[in-house]
């Protein structure tokens, strides 16, 4: 991902600049018979292949909730209202900013999102220093982050709804909710309901990528002892990390410097973004844990101490991903664009940067990686062999 971000940068700051924007917005079609589906390079993109990232996040997100961190109320408090926190009060910095212009309030979003694959990255560089329980409580943290994001874009960056594509998206939501109830094994089935339903949610006016996250909610966790939801995450994954993601990066972070401006670079939405990625994430992450531990509504996870729970406060600043998507989103005029995304670089940049400096120093002396005991599963509910 960062190879791909530093070819894009490298490409559009370079005399062969107009090769890109020939890419990036290179116009490609879909036709049979009378229906087309056209769009350029980066929608194609943006709404068509980050469909599998949004897929594999579903996937995550169901394990999680029916057989992993999320399945137990005790696991899932801290991590819970930390992440409520660490986007609600990025999303107030980025509004004092911009609270009096309309267009740049829509960006409110932006700084309100974590990017799980890379938070976790630059945790895994601190190696066994850091305790398992505190990389848990970043997993789920980030987990809610994501499931929150989803919330936000179906609810505020959707379009004008088309009745009749809302209508056949149902029917392709019922449709793989009975493929699940059938037992329904044969991934190629889902794919073909998938392709159908995200045709039908790009249609309706709701951001097409959030078909992938109800589409994951169908498939089976297991079928006759065959772990089905495991063996597809699995071989998603490398896809998705390898390819997608990149890809992704590739098409969103082309900044050319030329464009960025002054005025640009320190204007209200800029300096949003930036306070809100750095400011915001680490006060309303650190903040909302403190105090759910004081008013005793969760305990702080064994062997990980208030140095170690900032640290991954910081780190929960890293937005790149998720929120370059919302700034797809929240604008159209390509300068702003422009402008936005690089404060989301240096926002990110400068969260990661703090929270590893935070870390190593917390994580100096190896601390014993305590797990969490599991919760039998008769305390909590076997999940049923279709869900």
């Amino acid at each position: 991902m960062f190879g791909a971000m530093l070819l894009a940068f490298a490409w559009v700051n370079s005399p062969y600049a107009n090769y890109y924007e020939l890419i990036h917005h290179a116009p490609m079609s879909i036709q049979v018979g009378q229906w087309v589906l056209a769009k350029p390079m980066i929608a194609w993109i943006n709404e068509g292949l980050m469909v599998f990232f949004f897929f594999l996040i579903g996937l995550e997100i169901k394990r999680e909730v029916f057989e992993g961190q999320l399945s137990s109320l005790r696991q899932v408090t801290l991590p819970a209202v930390a992440a409520i926190g660490g986007m609600l009060v990025p999303a107030a910095v980025y509004l004092a900013f911009n609270a009096d212009d309309a267009v740049a309030a829509r960006g409110w979003a932006i700084p309100a999102a974590t990017d799980i694959v890379m938070a976790l990255a630059f945790l895994a560089l601190l190696g066994d220093r850091v305790p398992t329980a505190l990389k848990i409580f970043l997993t789920a943290l980030a987990i809610f982050d994501d499931f929150g994001t989803l919330i936000v874009i179906a609810a505020f960056y959707t379009e004008t709804l088309s009745a009749v594509s809302l209508g056949l998206a149902a029917l392709g939501v019922v449709s793989a909710f009975i493929l699940n109830r059938l037992r329904v094994s044969h991934i190629a089935a889902y794919v073909l309901l998938g392709a159908f339903l995200w045709v039908a949610v790009l249609k309706s006016g709701v951001h097409a990528t959030l078909a992938g996250v109800v589409l994951a909610f169908a498939i089976p966790m297991r079928v006759d002892g065959r772990e089905i939801l495991k063996e597809l995450e699995h071989s998603l994954n490398p896809w998705v990390a390898f390819a997608v993601v990149p890809i992704f990066a590739f098409f969103n972070a082309g900044i050319d410097l030329a464009g960025v401006t002054r005025d640009s670079l320190f204007g209200s939405v800029s300096l949003g973004v930036v306070a809100g990625l750095f400011v915001g994430k680490q006060l309303g992450v650190f903040v909302s844990a403190r105090v759910a531990v004081w008013l005793g509504i969760a305990s702080l996870p064994p062997g990980v101490n208030w140095l170690q729970i900032y640290g991954v406060s910081l780190l929960a600043g890293v937005g790149f991903t998720m929120s370059l998507f919302i700034a797809a989103l929240a604008f159209d005029e390509p300068g702003a664009i422009l402008a936005t995304n690089l404060s989301i670089v240096v926002g990110s940049l400068l969260s990661a940067i703090s929270g590893m400096l935070v870390l190593n120093v917390a994580c100096r002396h190896r601390t014993p990686n305590v797990v969490l005991p599991q919760v039998p599963e008769q305390s909590r509910g076997k999940p049923h062999v279709d869900e």
